[in-house]
């Protein structure tokens, strides 16, 4: 549908990207990655048509309609939300003008020939307006509205009302309904909270078009994209796979690289010495002048820029309590609107605790209680034995200093800590060298995130409450967030849209919805089983319910009823088995590249040549034994996976039969239940 051939594009003399070409799909789902700066938004705007490349061109096919989501949303229409949406389609308006006219002449119109013909183009226009979905488009403007989080009290209220968040989703929302050919996608996720993020990722899955996507959530883009354009510092990368396996590949690219670079080095080194040492022999000159030539035809190898990551161990807090605070019989209300009526919650030492639930839901109000910062009406906030807190919001970016340096910033809340103990913590945080003398104020937002949280952990509370830590920080940031947070060894409560983070940081879920609270012991995926399954058996068991408790059915209407339970047997053994068969196939895929350099390895290990070079021998023996091992661990697995698998089967067969069993027993009547 799209392609784009040999673009290039600079700013004030620095170069974002030269000679990039690809093309675009009708199905596929691209993620363009990199470091915020690198030129993601400004390829976006090239393909959008709205900034011309330096060089290059990109060519569309022919009627292909493209959709452009922008970070910066501004709204521009006086009607309501339902209004604008379900009619943001200049075609469908186009043609329900068109027809309203015709309409209006029809009712005026006496000749019997002419109306004729305008009952002739009156059909075909009805015709065009319903293939187009213009009688479905207000159920359709519903459905996207109320999957993006709108409440069908919001469909009548003026755009103005809304709030920056939320008109991104409007934005969202119109797009959606548009349906273009291709949807370019900036940011997507910004203002989405959990349960909106799945169902978008959902309506991408089965959208009928392509998708174009930046995104610094790494769970999103795995969930969505197939194919991964990087931006880097010295090159632009296309790879076929999600965001996780390209990851995986591109560090054993740059591994490789590193060590056929340092492979290269030695062997120019050798051909230097030789040059060196019998450069001025004259039975030797034939010789050095061929090994001088030999090297200025070498291309050097280059080893693309990979991000650090350095393990730092951060300072110990002190060991509070065993129950670190407890909110007993809490009430909080905004003017008229109750937020909580009465709330209990006890949080324990080690709890590292998520709080989600919808956007308004009450996150942030919880959150801040909790750090003693927001005052409630009634009820108690008690914090445990030894407890020290510190509350980690996007105004605590602001309290800054920004005349101070790095350095100077974290020595402003640890003087006495020697200086080498204060470059070590913010190496960990990427600040190396002379970037540790950089003014704050010279910081992008997320420098100055980066160095916040540093500034935190100089000291660390043991109690340690964060909102939103992930803004701002593009995703090698937020990597660097999660180890520090991996690294922390006090209690953690916190809000945050990054699902990558939650799972790798949260040991117990906290879902706020309509003014309670409800603890999910474990980390995210074991919340969203239990949740989903709870969602679901009371769907099952109310459907069973009803069914006894009425006249036997209708057969339609019986069949239907069936299906749908069938439905939801056939979803709940797909996400049971989902995994295991995705992990299957990642094992199957590792092991037959592990035995093939295996049989690589074989083939030089009989080759003469080889022995030549004993740091090499060394370091393929040591890949050879370990690639032997891994086989067999990846082969142990695959048989306790394809043994679950089996289970998995039996156990959805089992169902089935009951499913039968039940369904087709009698099903007792009002007068006997």
């Amino acid at each position: 549908m799209l392609s784009v051939t040999s673009i290039s594009k600079s700013y004030n003399n620095r170069e974002l990207f030269n000679g990039v070409s690809f093309t675009i799909g009708m199905s596929d789902r691209i993620a363009v990655i990199g470091r915020n700066g690198t030129g993601k938004t400004t390829l976006f705007e090239i393909i959008a048509g709205n900034i011309t490349p330096d060089s290059g061109s990109v060519s569309l096919r022919r009627d292909t309609t493209i959709g452009y989501l922008r970070q910066d949303i501004r709204a521009s229409s006086k009607r309501t939300l339902l209004e604008d949406v379900s009619r943001s389609s200049d075609a469908i308006n186009n043609l329900a003008h068109k027809i309203s006219l015709l309409q209006k002449d029809l009712a005026e119109e006496k000749d019997e020939e002419t109306v004729a013909g305008l009952l002739k183009e009156l059909g075909e226009l009805q015709y065009l307006y319903e293939s187009k979905g213009g009688y479905d488009s207000e159920h359709e403007a519903k459905i996207i509205l109320s999957g993006l989080g709108f409440a069908e009290s919001d469909f009548g209220r003026a755009l103005s009302e809304f709030s920056g968040g939320w008109q991104t989703r409007i934005e969202l929302a119109r797009l959606l309904f548009l349906n273009p050919d291709i949807l370019l996608l900036d940011e997507p996720t910004n203002h989405l909270d959990l349960e909106t993020q799945r169902w978008f990722e959902s309506y991408l899955k089965r959208y009928h078009g392509a998708v174009l996507v930046t995104s610094h959530d790494r769970a999103f883009l795995n969930n969505v994209v197939r194919k991964i354009i990087s931006i880097e510092a010295d090159d632009v990368i296309f790879y076929h796979g999600d965001y996780d396996s390209y990851v995986l590949a591109r560090q054993k690219d740059i591994e490789t690289r590193q060590a056929a670079a340092r492979r290269q080095e030695l062997k120019i080194r050798r051909e230097m010495r030789f040059i060196e040492r019998f450069r001025a022999k004259a039975t030797k000159a034939t010789q050095v002048q061929s090994r001088i030539k030999k090297l200025g035809k070498i291309e050097r190898i280059t080893v693309p820029h990979s991000t650090k990551r350095i393990d730092f161990n951060f300072p110990e807090p002190p060991r509070s309590g065993h129950a670190v605070i407890e909110l007993k019989h809490v009430a909080k209300s905004y003017g008229e609107h109750i937020v909580y009526r009465e709330l209990n919650l006890v949080l324990e030492r080690g709890d590292r605790a998520a709080i989600v639930g919808v956007n308004g839901a009450g996150k942030t109000t919880l959150l801040r209680m909790l750090a003693g910062v927001l005052a409630f009406e009634t009820g108690k906030r008690v914090l445990g034995h030894n407890v020290t807190t510190a509350y980690f919001a996007q105004y605590y970016i602001e309290s800054l200093n920004p005349r101070n340096t790095i350095i100077e910033e974290l020595r402003s809340v640890a003087p006495d800590e020697p200086e080498q103990h204060l470059r070590g913590l913010l190496g960990a945080f990427l600040f190396s060298g002379d970037d540790v003398t950089k003014n704050i104020s010279v910081l992008s937002g997320r420098e100055k995130t980066r160095v916040a949280i540093a500034r935190m952990l100089t000291r660390p509370a043991n109690f340690l409450l964060l909102d939103e830590p992930t803004n701002h920080l593009d995703i090698p940031s937020r990597e660097i967030l999660t180890d520090a947070l991996d690294a922390y060894k006090g209690t953690i409560c916190f809000i945050t849209h990054d699902r990558t983070l939650i799972r790798e940081i949260a040991n117990k879920i906290i879902e706020v919805r309509e003014g309670l609270t409800k603890v999910f012991p474990g980390n995210y995926d074991d919340y969203l089983r239990q949740s989903e399954a709870a969602a679901a058996e009371i769907s099952v068991t109310e459907t069973l319910r009803d069914l006894r408790q009425s006249d036997r059915p209708p057969s339609a209407v019986k069949n239907r009823q069936r299906k749908a339970l069938e439905g939801h047997l056939r979803n709940e053994h797909y996400r049971a088995m989902s995994p295991v068969n995705k992990r299957i196939a990642e094992i199957e895929q590792e092991v037959a590249s592990a035995t093939e350099r295996i049989k690589e390895i074989e083939a030089m290990i009989a080759d003469p040549a080889h022995y030549k070079d004993s740091q090499n021998v060394v370091a393929v023996n040591r890949e050879y034994l370990a690639l032997r091992e891994r086989v067999a661990e990846l082969t142990a697995e695959w048989d306790d996976l394809t043994a679950e698998a089996e289970r998995i089967m039996r156990e959805y067969r089992r169902a089935q039969e009951d499913l039968d069993s039940e369904w087709f027993g009698e099903f007792p009547s009002n007068s006997h239940s």
